[in-house]
């Protein structure tokens, strides 16, 4: 999903990748992956990843993180497969810092709430919980 500021001219300021099992298969669609959000953050686009594929045992924000060098601590040693992250970068002082909040996920568990960043100073609520209870009521599953 891309989401646009309809008052700058329709230019891309978030994006929501839900993770689909073609992403995690081979080495190069996870690097296809990979890379596709990188340019997203380096074009100062917000990106929300939800990965809920159990299929495959990668971890695609880990991949980023290597690719971009740099390091999140909340991945730990051997990040789970499943998550949820929202990444943004801003300019701080003439450098461009990265946003990161992480969320390993476990079957059985609520889904967080991911904040998607429209502006430099203003979010918006994801609520992943809300969205698969609601998408479960639609759809009549139990």
């Amino acid at each position: 999903m891309r989401i646009y500021d309809s008052r700058r001219h329709r230019r891309l300021v978030a994006a929501i990748e839900i993770v689909s099992p073609s992403n995690k298969d081979r080495p190069e669609t996870r690097a296809g992956f990979v890379s596709k959000i990188a340019a997203l953050l380096k074009h100062g686009i917000c990106v929300s990843i939800v990965d809920v594929v159990s299929t495959h045992e990668f971890n695609l924000y880990a991949q980023l993180m290597e690719w971009l060098e740099s390091a999140d601590p909340d991945l730990g040693i051997a990040p789970p497969p499943l998550y949820a992250v929202t990444l943004r970068t801003r300019p701080a002082g003439g450098v461009r810092f990265m946003d990161n909040w992480y969320h390993p996920l476990e079957i059985g568990q609520p889904l967080p709430a991911l904040p998607v960043w429209l502006t430099e100073t203003w979010a918006v609520s994801l609520d992943l919980e809300s969205s698969y209870e609601e998408t479960c009521r639609t759809l009549r599953i139990r």
